[in-house]
């Protein structure tokens, strides 16, 4: 079981994470999933690290304060998809049916007619993407796999199977096929050497660009709230 500290009011709750390496207490927050996380040496007292912690508080605050606001899925919602805002229209119509600028999805439960849509539209994106790649570089894959990831957007396999976060379709399509050039150099270079970043670059030359962009604006994409 993982260790917890729980500060202030009204309460925060703050993971523990005592790592090998530590030199240092560091707190940080993930813009994704929401979680303050204290990273500490392995032998640090739990007491200090409350300490430290409630010395933190108002900081921490002040950047739960500047998270996005989670968007519900509602009427007159705005929806990012391919990188562009749509904005959704329920309907007793089709399942989901693309008219700009608007998302118009059926009801009832437009919430999961919605995810599903947004996850086929990315395994028709990526799996093309990923064969192109990989045949780029000459080597193969094994499996692909799309989840609602909240630590990365995609992962690469010592046997070689490759996931990604269904939630790329929401970026700018540069910016999905940069993560899959991403993930398939990693067939290749199993690190982020500077051979790796050597590979993806000659995979994709502007790469930096949509890495930046998926920095800058990535939690906003997981704001949208699709329910479970």
């Amino acid at each position: 079981m993982s260790e917890t500290v729980t500060i202030g009011h009204p309460p925060i709750e703050v993971r523990l994470k005592r790592h090998a390496r530590a030199k240092r207490l560091t707190l940080r927050l993930s813009q994704v999933s929401r979680e303050a996380t204290l990273t500490l040496p392995p032998r640090t007292p739990l007491r200090q690290a409350k300490a430290f912690a409630l010395k933190q508080e108002q900081w921490l605050r002040e950047q739960m304060a500047r998270l996005p606001e989670r968007a519900a899925l509602t009427d007159g919602a705005e929806i990012p998809f391919r990188g562009e805002s749509l904005i959704l229209r329920t309907t007793s119509g089709k399942s989901v049916r693309l008219s700009p600028p608007h998302i118009e999805v059926a009801t009832p439960n437009p919430a999961r007619r919605l995810r599903a849509f947004f996850r086929t539209e990315a395994r028709n994106a990526i799996l093309p993407l990923v064969e192109h790649y990989s045949c780029r570089i000459g080597r193969p894959f094994n499996r692909v796999t799309l989840r609602d990831t909240r630590s990365r957007w995609g992962s690469c396999s010592g046997e070689g199977n490759l996931m990604f976060s269904w939630r790329l379709v929401m970026a700018p399509p540069p910016v999905l096929e940069y993560v899959v050039a991403h993930e398939v150099a990693h067939l290749v270079e199993m690190n982020h050497s500077a051979a790796f970043w050597a590979q993806v670059e000659a995979l994709m030359p502007d790469y930096r660009n949509h890495r930046h962009w998926l920095r800058n604006n990535g939690a906003k994409l997981h704001t949208v709230d699709f329910g479970a």
